[in-house]
């Protein structure tokens, strides 16, 4: 798509004839220029182009839209667009387009005709989680067909291997934990690589889970020497365990130790008494439960309530290089969220994704998981409909804070543009767009503030933020 289209049709300001990718002699003699020192400098891009960095895809197809039906108007004169819109203004060109042309039908139009997947056939890789709920139950149940797409749905043993595997170009997309593209962005524990989150799985969903022989350590600062189990460093597991111990006066690479088990391993590692316990994604909360070998100590949303965990992601050169295919997966994925939020349908879900190819686990234990009704290990049988659920909306302030986390236990280093990151990996504007298509009501904002054991988060204040607590590396 040239980029002379991505200029404000109904601007008397704009010019629609040129832009970066003009091939004409007038552009080209302008698009280098010599400094004084006779070195060759690439000239500043055209403010068509420049705005389009901040445009969605969806953003951009409006734009081309409008762009081409004004030009057509005036037979590609731009001199007498021009004029026109600086004559009658351009709100009341753009009202007098739409009374003659129905513009958001033909813009609908356009989207629904971008073409069928550039490849049908696609991998995707899970953790077998039911944080990955969306991802696997979207194949059993038949949202990735509905979108046109013969989906391999990959399990995958940890997630050092899930996102080695993705760097290599092995899968086309997979479940990540949240913090993880933001890290593959930065380089931080692997090879820097553009990674994208345009979704996030589920929200709440995991539990500190503690071996039966501590039910008298209820009390954190009791657990001095714990050796606790986290599914990778890269992930809310691992941050939340580092903020609910230090807020209780234990330093979490001093006091205790935290090793990297993947989540299939934890139960048996609790078992033979290589863990204490772990904060681990479900459904291995439940299932130590189920065996009688821990109980839950609590569940994570009564640290942050709402807290993100896992999430859709791909490579950023997969999105561009097959925006179809990657259009399809975005929506049958988003879909499929918003099918599992539903809590009548969450006992279905569980006879989905239980058998060997998905999650292998007893159906009564994904249900306790999924419903919200389970038992703790202490005696007691609770209702906590919102153990787990699922929204994909990637809050931009969701990433920040996961930054100020890298940031304050050392994973990150200098400078950090934590805005700027956030706004590049996950995708909120791109996500608030598809839900609003699908006929769902996304978020009016990308930030908002939390509280996290009663000390407020301010995404406007990251670095202080970071920096605030009593123990902190930052």
């Amino acid at each position: 798509m040239s980029n002379k289209s991505l200029g404000n049709p109904f601007s008397p300001d704009s010019d629609l004839r040129h832009g970066a990718s003009c091939s004409c002699s007038q552009c080209e003699s302008k698009r280098f220029v010599q400094d004084s020192s006779g070195e060759i400098q690439v000239q500043q891009q055209s403010q068509a182009t420049a705005d389009s960095r901040s445009m969605t895809q969806e953003d951009i197809i409006d734009r081309a839209v409008e762009s081409a039906l004004v030009r057509g108007m005036f037979g590609h004169n731009d001199v007498s667009r021009r004029n026109f819109m600086k004559l009658v203004g351009g709100g009341m060109a753009a009202s007098i387009l739409a009374s003659i042309l129905p513009l958001d039908a033909v813009k609908a139009a356009v989207k629904d005709k971008l073409g069928p997947p550039e490849k049908k056939k696609l991998k995707v890789g899970f953790v077998p989680i039911t944080c990955a709920t969306p991802i696997i139950m979207a194949h059993p149940m038949g949202f990735y067909q509905k979108y046109g797409l013969d989906v391999d749905v990959i399990k995958t043993a940890g997630w050092a291997v899930s996102r080695d595997k993705s760097i290599n170009k092995e899968y086309d997309a997979a479940h990540m934990l949240t913090p993880m593209p933001l890290a593959m962005s930065l380089g931080a524990g692997s090879t820097a690589m553009p990674f994208i989150m345009p979704a996030v799985e589920n929200i709440n969903g995991q539990a500190i889970t503690l071996h039966n022989k501590h039910k008298d350590k209820r009390d954190p600062k009791q657990w001095k020497g714990f050796k606790f189990g986290v599914p990778f460093e890269y992930s809310m597991h691992n941050f939340l365990l580092r903020y609910y111990v230090a807020e209780h006066g234990i330093d979490p690479d001093q006091d205790i130790q935290i090793r990297v088990v993947p989540p299939p391993e934890m139960v048996a590692n609790l078992r033979a008494g290589n863990l204490d316990g772990y904060l681990s994604p479900d459904p291995f909360n439940q299932r130590a439960v189920w065996e009688k070998i821990g109980f839950i100590h609590l569940l994570t949303k009564e640290i942050w309530q709402g807290h993100p965990c896992c999430a859709f992601a791909t490579s950023a050169e997969f999105a561009q290089k097959m925006p179809n295919a990657y259009g399809a997966l975005f929506k049958a994925i988003v879909d499929a969220t918003h099918f599992s939020s539903e809590q009548g349908n969450r006992k279905d879900i569980a006879k989905a994704i239980a058998p060997k190819n998905y999650l292998n686990q007893p159906v009564p234990v994904l249900e306790q998981v999924l419903t919200g009704r389970f038992a703790d290990g202490l005696g007691n049988v609770r209702d906590e409909p919102d153990r787990i659920d699922f929204d994909p909306f990637p809050w931009h302030s969701m990433a920040v804070w996961i930054l100020t986390q890298m940031k304050r236990w050392g994973y990150i280093e200098g400078d950090v543009d934590y805005k700027g990151i956030a706004e590049q990996v996950y995708l909120a504007a791109d996500c608030g767009k598809l839900m609003k298509d699908l006929g769902y009501e996304p978020p009016t904002t990308t930030y908002e503030k939390y509280t996290i054991m009663g000390k407020e988060f301010d995404y406007n204040q990251p670095d202080a933020y970071a920096k605030s607590f009593a123990i902190t590396r930052a």
